[in-house]
């Protein structure tokens, strides 16, 4: 299953995301290609980018997302996990926090409840007031569990469709914008500051498909890749120096001293 991956490690106690691409997944772990080099035995965090998707279903705050351009291969993937995990609803977890909140009776609260068996209490018939101090107490805690675990459901919720929006804005945004400059080849190459090298495709190796891809890019202002288009050679060599190049880095390219948007062409050799 192949799909984009954010991979966090701590090194001196600052976090640095490693971005990269997963190769294939398994119940124990998952294989990726990394852009950066990772020591054996680290802690990391693996953050999966799921492709776009589409609403299909609303009602309220719950959705139903179609997933855009997955493979046959990705869609068996995922309904072959689907088999074999167990859903767990919402209401279901709501029962089982509840249940766990809920203290067990004790005897003596037991004997309270039933009124010590004749139907008084021990101190001449007056109420038991610390049986329902108990009660507003727990009320309470349950009360204000409940309302940190609505407001960082909420929190985590706003925060990734800011996220997804800023993503699908800043797309939307280089792919409208027009390059204000065609720049040779061997002028972006040395502005060039981040450079991950494809990887050859299995399948292209046995194939023994080899040969240089040339590809027209677009470079924002920022000096990230935002679009890209193959202009020769076979699908499976194209995709793959596709997925390289969408992590390459450049300083921007200035137009009058301010970034600009620019288009150039790169090339990317295959070989055995």
């Amino acid at each position: 299953m192949q799909a984009q991956l954010d991979v966090t490690v701590l090194r001196s106690g600052i976090p640095d995301t490693v971005p990269g691409r997963s190769v294939n997944l398994c119940e124990r772990g998952i294989a990726a290609m990394l852009a950066g080099e990772l020591v054996p035995g680290e802690t990391v965090g693996i953050e999966v980018k799921l492709p776009r998707a589409m609403v299909r279903h609303q009602d309220r705050l719950r959705c139903g997302l179609e997933f855009l351009g997955l493979s046959v291969e990705q869609r068996a993937t995922i309904r072959d996990w689907a088999k074999g995990s167990k859903v767990e609803t919402d209401t279901d977890t709501e029962i089982d926090a509840s249940a766990k909140l809920a203290p067990e009776p004790t005897a003596e609260r037991k004997e309270a409840d039933t009124g010590g068996g004749n139907g008084a209490s021990s101190n001449g018939g007056v109420p038991p007031r610390p049986k329902k101090k108990r009660r507003w107490l727990g009320g309470l805690i349950f009360l204000v569990l409940l309302v940190m675990a609505a407001g960082l459901f909420w929190w985590k919720w706003n925060r990734g469709w800011e996220e997804l929006e800023s993503g699908l804005k800043t797309s939307e945004t280089a792919s409208a914008e027009k390059p204000q400059a065609q720049v040779p080849a061997e002028v972006m190459e040395k502005l060039l500051i981040h450079k991950v090298e494809p990887v050859y495709p299995a399948d292209a190796r046995k194939a023994n498909l080899q040969g240089i891809i040339a590809l027209d890019i677009l470079v924002g202002r920022d000096g990230s890749v935002v679009s890209m288009h193959a202009l020769n050679g076979p699908d499976v060599l194209a995709r793959a120096a596709m997925d390289a190049l969408r992590w390459w880095k450049f300083e921007p390219y200035r137009v009058n001293g301010e970034p600009a948007v620019v288009e150039t062409t790169v090339a990317v050799e295959f070989k055995r």
